[in-house]
């Protein structure tokens, strides 16, 4: 074999290896983009989003769309050159997604706790715009829960430590100065029956407090409100749940028959919280029909940078300023606006 033919070989040799390589070898890189949007007055899968018993329910119309983030991980060099090339897709560092020292399972698991209690903010939160009279429950034992027969799902949580409670975030500050092995009296009603129980407090990594193992929830002192939509993660759809609630609980249309979307965490107090991820949020609901977003304050510039033609920006800092921007909306008024 001559030179020339030697080099030609070993020429083809690396580039079959760098293609096989380009094809076949993940990138610490991920690709985001435009996810899902879904209907919080609608329905998944046949089931209600908001599903409400035992309260007056009133009809809605329009759209209220929570909107999502698609991430594609394990990513090879060439489809991240792909999405690179097109900008279709923002390409950005793994761990800025998936944090260092944790599993994918455990990240997970962070974001389905982050949208359980979204789902629970969201309804403490409208519940309280309405003035609605609530109680706290127990909306999920964790598992090996230290409360594990002592206290079950739907047990009405009365007091911790003596300490009333009226919230999960009351339920939340009365362990705040337990420690793990503690124990602490539980107080809870059961089928109308008023009980104590002890349990001792067990321990979490992420917290030096004691774990009581207890999700808790709200509901309305009568009737129930259920948030369903699974396979979601984080804790950005709240407001959007929020907003379900009070149109639903509520007479009159909230949107006035429009497609509305929007994004937002927010507290068990109405306050709406910024996001990751807006200009692939506000793409994907005006793909969806959306003509108005609702864009939680702290992203309102980001937001006017990226925004799709045709889509009105409504500048929310509060649950109860997303329902007065609607109402303008309906009203021919114009909104607080980004």
């Amino acid at each position: 074999m001559n030179p020339r033919t030697r080099t030609a070989v070993a020429a083809g040799l690396l580039a079959l290896a760098i293609a096989l390589l380009g094809v076949t070898v993940p990138v610490p890189l991920v690709a985001l983009g435009p996810g899902p949007t879904y209907d919080t007055l609608g329905e998944v899968g046949g089931t209600p989003v908001v599903a409400v018993d035992g309260l007056p329910v009133f009809p809605t119309s329009g759209h209220l769309n929570m909107t999502t983030v698609a991430v594609a991980d394990r990513l090879t060099l060439f489809t991240m050159l792909g999405y690179w090339v097109s900008g279709a897709r923002r390409v950005v560092p793994r761990d800025s997604v998936f944090p260092p020292g944790r599993s994918d399972e455990q990240v997970e698991q962070d974001n389905a706790d982050q949208f359980a209690a979204s789902e629970a903010n969201a309804e403490v939160a409208a519940l309280h715009q309405l003035a609605v009279p609530t109680r706290v429950v127990v909306g999920e034992l964790v598992a090996d829960s230290p409360a594990a027969g002592a206290l079950q799902v739907g047990d009405e949580l009365v007091a911790v430590s003596g300490r009333s409670v009226n919230s999960p975030l009351a339920v939340a500050e009365a362990l705040a100065a337990t420690a793990p092995g503690q124990s602490v009296t539980i107080t809870f009603r059961r089928a109308g029956e008023q009980r104590d129980a002890n349990v001792v407090l067990g321990s979490s990594p992420d917290r030096r407090q004691g774990l009581l193992g207890v999700r808790p929830g709200i509901e309305p002192q009568a009737g129930d409100i259920r948030i369903s939509l699974g396979d979601i993660g984080g804790p950005s759809a709240g407001l959007m749940f929020a907003l379900a609630v009070v149109d639903k609980l509520t007479p009159g249309e909230l949107t006035g028959g429009r497609f509305v979307a929007g994004t937002g965490t927010i507290n068990s107090e109405g306050a709406v919280g910024p996001i990751g991820g807006i200009p692939f949020k506000m793409l994907a609901a005006r793909n969806a029909g959306a003509t108005a977003f609702l864009v939680p304050a702290g992203n309102c510039a980001e937001a006017v940078a990226n925004a799709p033609d045709g889509l009105q920006l409504l500048r929310v800092g509060t649950l109860r300023d997303a329902v007065a921007g609607l109402d303008a909306l309906r009203a021919d008024q114009p909104p607080s606006s980004c």
